[in-house]
């Protein structure tokens, strides 16, 4: 390497100044995702960290790498703070215990990243080029199921609006990590290198960005039949107040009464368990939607709580019932929170923590693969209940027969944060993914209708009572994605990667 530029020069004399420095640059790198959505900041920030991987030996390289993770990571999910002390009203530790542990668990993922990057860089710009957005991806894709996986801030979701998304119907948010990873990898090597070196890192810059703004032009899908008429309501009651016995009466009245001033719509979507209650014991209520459908020939879909009995054993599930005055048809959600849903502890520390005033009753995921919900007029749904949407790939066995995406969430445990932003984009990037549009239903926000391209046609104000009203239209046909899945992206990353540990070893 001949020639290094003096901005991007790390004091290798002085590792804390530098650790210090890719803390802070984690920490702005939370800005690129929404609220922020300042998305070019992904691969500008990622140039110092890649500079590192190729000057510092693996280990200081996984080391940088580590308090990158730990800035990005405690600024973006600070918000786990918020549900566990503010609503679940568990003491000050516990949620440090919580928020720190997760940030260093994810911290340790990037320390992998950078450890690997460099060994198998071996200090070489242009092998940077490759291996940096495989290894990168990787390991997005590893902490998003390993253990129950945190998909949270995988850079692809941070390119929603950018020319980067036409990467999405093709290969997925993880495809658009890659083609963010490449290009920021590529400028470094375009800064450090001369002569052809040069032009072909410059190359690598340029095509992921333009051939990603030239696909953002194709339509993968085709509208189906007619466009219906849907509409969301949202309540707006906090999380510390939904519960109470006082406003279960009033929460039940409102949705009810939203949904008969809405007969004009032939779907009406309520939000995550939006019926503060078990199903059996709102058998009348639902009896009375029931009769309500079947007057307006609306279909209703609502969270509520189904508890049943699996082998003469009490369960619950968290599921989204639907009725259109002929018949119910429910969902039920399948990826569960850990130690929101249940928890993976023992009996003992499961007791110990409903003494501290922490949820404590284990809910039980539905199956892997349910037979899709279907309107009265034959329009099936593929329904994601809150955390479900950041698993793309797990929802993939309902395309491409389902023409319009279900989101039903409550992201009212995590107040006036950033959270509900963040999730807003998640479910962004689903509509883009699989070339349909999205109706999402929150408890205090962000309700939204989005297009099958991924943008928002509408969306209601937080904390407020909201009914809003839009034309979606189904679609049909596959995207790129819906055939092949993340396959084809860590299929590349894998003969990338095996690739170059066979040439570093030889």
């Amino acid at each position: 390497m001949a020639y290094a530029p003096t901005i991007l020069t790390f004091p290798a004399d002085r590792p804390k100044l530098s650790r210090l420095i890719c803390f802070g640059l984690g920490c702005l790198t939370t800005l690129a995702f929404e609220p922020f959505g300042l998305s070019l900041l992904a691969p500008l920030l990622l140039l110092p960290l890649f500079f590192v991987c190729v000057t510092f030996s693996p280990r200081d390289a996984g080391g940088h790498a580590f308090w990158y993770g730990f800035g990005l990571f405690l600024t973006g999910t600070h918000w786990i703070y918020i549900s566990v002390v503010v609503f679940g009203e568990a003491p000050l530790w516990i949620a440090l215990f919580l928020m720190l542990g997760l940030t260093v668990i994810m911290s340790l993922w990037l320390y992998l990243a950078g450890w690997a990057i460099s060994r198998l860089g071996e200090g070489e710009p242009l092998q940077l080029v490759a291996v940096a957005p495989a290894v990168w991806v990787l390991i997005e894709w590893l902490r998003g199921w390993v253990l129950s996986g945190f998909p949270w801030l995988a850079l692809g979701y941070s390119q929603i609006d950018s020319a980067y998304a036409g990467w999405a119907p093709v290969a997925g948010v993880y495809g658009v990590s890659f083609a963010v990873v490449l290009s920021s990898a590529a400028v470094l090597a375009t800064l450090i290198n001369r002569g052809m070196a040069r032009w072909i890192s410059l190359g690598f810059v340029v095509a992921p960005w333009l051939f990603g703004g030239i696909l953002t032009f194709v339509d993968w899908t085709e509208d189906d039949g007619k466009a219906l008429r849907a509409t969301v309501l949202q309540y707006g009651i906090s999380q510390d107040q939904k519960w109470r016995r006082e406003n279960r009466q009033g929460t039940l009245d409102y949705y009810r009464d939203g949904t008969r001033i809405a007969r004009s719509s032939e779907i009406v979507v309520w939000p995550e368990v939006a019926v503060p209650s078990l199903m059996s014991r709102e058998s009348a209520y639902i009896s009375q939607l029931q009769s309500d459908a079947r007057e307006s020939g609306q279909t209703i879909l609502f969270g509520i709580l189904e508890d049943a009995l699996d082998q003469g054993e009490p369960t619950v599930f968290n599921s989204v019932l639907l009725v259109d005055g002929v018949r119910s048809q429910v969902y039920r959600k399948r990826h569960l929170v850990p130690f929101g849903e249940y928890f993976p502890v023992p009996d003992d520390v499961r007791e110990w923590m409903k003494m501290m005033s922490l949820p404590h009753s284990d809910l039980t995921p539905g199956e892997d693969v349910q037979e899709l919900l279907k309107t009265s007029g034959g329009t099936r749904l593929a329904v994601m209940v809150c955390y479900e949407d950041a698993y793309g790939a797990e929802q993939l066995y309902a395309f491409p027969d389902a023409g319009i995406l279900i989101n039903v969430s409550n992201d009212a445990w995590f107040g006036d944060s950033i959270a509900p932003h963040q999730h807003l984009q998640i479910a962004r990037m689903r509509s883009l993914e699989v070339g349909r549009p999205t109706i999402r239903a929150t408890n205090t926000g962000i309700s939204a209708f989005i297009d099958h391209n991924g943008d928002i046609v509408r969306e209601g104000d937080q904390f407020r009572e909201v009914a809003i009203t839009e034309s979606v239209q189904a679609r049909r046909g596959s995207t790129p994605y819906v055939g092949h899945g993340n396959g084809p992206v860590i299929g590349i990353c894998l003969v990338i990667l095996g690739l170059f540990w066979s040439r570093t070893r030889r």
